[in-house]
């Protein structure tokens, strides 16, 4: 392997490249012990550090996984909470020289299904807006909703950060002022699902995403559970943002005993 070094510190999950140039141009990028500049390339055998912590360089694609997460409502997307909330990595499998890398969020009352990778650059691409993956949501809401708010939404309104809109809206059930829906939307922007419903006068008092893409929640993936993804599956992902498949490993013993532990 002979790669540009921002493009390793991606794939290492510590950031977008872009990002990790201006670690370099920041001084805060160190290779065998130098600080490096942009425009290095590294090899395997290269000693690198960011910021003192050490990273493990790998080839494209080696050790790629991919976990689905069923998120609790009241867990928070950072590795580390100032407040000392639960956060979503407390319970995912440790991992030596690598860490698992969120393939977007969830805020704290929203459950569901959530990816996490060891690759930084498939996250990169599946979070990408130019991927134009969905994303579905099973939503219950409080109010009334009628036809034309349905349309409303669908066509698109404008809320405080751009133009926002369901490209699907199947409605799911309930009586009352309850009612139940699935909705679609193309991006991951903040509290885009409430927001959109707010604009229509109804609040949300449910939220959970139950897909991603070609990727729906799995039964077997209880609250607070992850299932990890076959190698098959990682490489349709993988073919569906064009990177590059490596050559599947068997998992190892300890792969395994965590994957049964966390389903049981």
């Amino acid at each position: 392997m002979d790669e540009k070094l921002q493009k390793v510190l991606a794939r290492a999950g510590q950031g977008s490249r872009r990002e990790m140039e201006n670690r370099i141009r920041e001084g805060r990028v160190l290779v065998n012990g130098e600080v490096a500049t942009l425009g290095d390339r590294v090899s395997l055998t290269d000693s690198i550090t960011i910021d003192g912590y050490a990273i493990v360089a790998t080839e494209a694609g080696e050790n790629r996984r991919v976990i689905i997460y069923n998120k609790p409502e009241g867990e928070v997307c950072t590795r580390k909470d100032p407040e000392s909330r639960p956060t979503v990595f407390d319970k995912l499998p440790k991992l030596r020289g690598e860490r698992w890398i969120a393939v977007g969020r969830l805020d704290i009352n929203t459950s569901g299904l959530l990816l996490f990778t060891t690759d930084g650059e498939l996250a990169n691409r599946l979070m990408h807006p130019s991927t134009e993956i969905d994303r579905e949501y099973l939503v219950r809401v409080m109010g009334e909703v009628t036809e034309e708010n349905i349309a409303t939404l669908k066509k698109g309104v404008t809320l405080e950060d751009g133009f926002a809109r369901f490209t699907d809206i199947v409605d799911g059930g309930g009586e009352g002022i309850n009612r139940w829906f699935y909705v679609c939307v193309m991006e991951g922007r903040n509290r885009e699902v409430r927001r959109l419903w707010e604009s229509q006068g109804v609040k949300v008092n449910r939220l959970k995403r139950v897909r991603f893409g070609p990727i729906f929640l799995p039964s077997k993936a209880k609250v607070g559970r992850w299932v990890e993804m076959e190698d098959s599956e990682v490489s349709s992902l993988c073919n569906m943002v064009d990177l590059k498949v490596a050559e599947s490993k068997p998992k190892t013993q300890q792969q395994k005993i965590e994957s049964q532990a966390s389903q049981k």
